[in-house]
């Protein structure tokens, strides 16, 4: 018997030695999450905590020691920087516009680019969302489509802002190059203004959100593609690869950790396909 004993608690000292070696083994470690991988991970994969300045720890002064008054210091002061809620930006696409005279004055929507944003308004109202805030360019196709779009949802447009920030432009020369399109000036004006919109609307939750906030942006085709590649960290550069139809709906969720996932990318499946359009017309014999 006791043969057997010391035989059965050898070999289990031998097997745990085992393991644990092989467990030390990084080509055969055991992750505590399926996302991980034993692959290196390119640089421009890696994601930011810290890509709104509002990581907790960043807000805090650290600790000087590990006293334990030093402690509770720290705790508390992290905890009042702590959001607690999402924020959910549905960002819209205007309507399409003829582009016609040298003047935004003379930028209206098509008959057509009317009825995609009555079309998108009625979706939104299906969604039966409860809007915190709706912002909207200031120039005049954003303008007209967020007026049709606030017939359509229970908001009072008497709290709507305008945004200048917001305003199309070109916001980062893009890759791979486009040899026939090279507005370098409009890079310099635009860029930094429609980064600094960015700056403006995408951020976690402020601590004293204590529930879910829905935030609809009404604009234009390459600030919303700028925003998208921007909140999930992709190249920005990569801005004018995505397209995106008029009227279009476009939802980020930004989560209480910072995390950022997107919901609806472009989405016009709620449209006849006869309304679908993304190019611009300049003549008005091209118009339906």
């Amino acid at each position: 018997m006791r043969k057997f004993t010391a035989f059965a608690c050898g070999t289990g000292a031998g097997l745990a030695a085992y393991y644990f070696q092989k467990l030390r083994d990084p080509q055969l470690a055991v992750h505590n999450s399926w996302t991980h991988s034993d692959r290196p991970v390119s640089e421009c994969a890696l994601w930011d905590s810290n890509w709104d300045f509002r990581d907790p720890k960043s807000l805090v002064r650290p600790q000087k020691s590990d006293l334990p008054q030093e402690q509770n210091r720290y705790n508390s002061d992290l905890e009042k920087h702590v959001a607690k809620s999402a924020r959910h930006i549905i960002l819209i696409r205007h309507g399409e516009y003829l582009d016609v005279g040298e003047s935004d004055d003379t930028h209206h929507l098509t008959d057509r680019g009317r009825l995609q944003a009555k079309y998108t308004g009625q979706r939104l109202r299906e969604l039966g969302i409860k809007w915190d805030k709706v912002i909207a360019s200031n120039m005049v196709r954003a303008q007209e489509t967020a007026d049709i779009i606030l017939g359509q949802i229970d908001y009072d447009k008497a709290k709507v802002k305008n945004c200048s920030y917001l305003r199309e432009g070109a916001p980062i020369p893009p890759q791979p190059p486009v040899g026939h399109w090279k507005p370098e000036a409009s890079f310099f004006r635009d860029g930094a203004r429609i980064e600094a919109a960015f700056r403006r609307y995408f951020h976690r939750a402020l601590p004293e959100q204590e529930k879910e906030s829905y935030t609809l942006i009404v604009g234009h085709g390459n600030v919303i593609r700028y925003f998208v590649c921007r909140a999930l960290q992709f190249p920005a550069e990569a801005w004018l690869r995505i397209s995106i139809n008029h009227a279009s709906i476009t939802w980020l969720t930004i989560s209480p950790s910072g995390n950022v996932s997107i919901k609806y990318l472009g989405d016009t499946g709620f449209l006849p396909a006869k309304y679908l359009t993304n190019r611009i017309p300049r003549d008005a014999k091209n118009v339906v």
